[in-house]
């Protein structure tokens, strides 16, 4: 299945968005491995919120087809 991918802020870095191919049955706790996989340049936190189709949802949320996941970097400011 194909998933579409947006990245935002300092993760983005020229490449907002792709797609992703990824198994049936996949999970949102099962995605940051694989995507760890494809963009090795990003920095990965561990506050980093993922949200599907501009929703933020459990990790337990089994993922479709054409689901857009949102990857939010912490922000700070001042």
């Amino acid at each position: 299945m194909t998933l579409r991918i947006r990245l935002f802020a300092h993760m983005a870095r020229g490449r907002p968005g792709f797609t992703l191919e990824v198994p049936e049955g996949l999970t949102l706790a099962d995605l940051p491995a694989l995507l760890r996989r494809e963009l090795p340049e990003v920095p990965w936190l561990e506050k980093t919120l993922l949200a599907v189709n501009q929703e933020y949802v459990p990790p337990t949320q089994v993922l479709h087809d054409h689901d857009e996941i949102a990857i939010i970097p912490p922000v700070s400011g001042g």
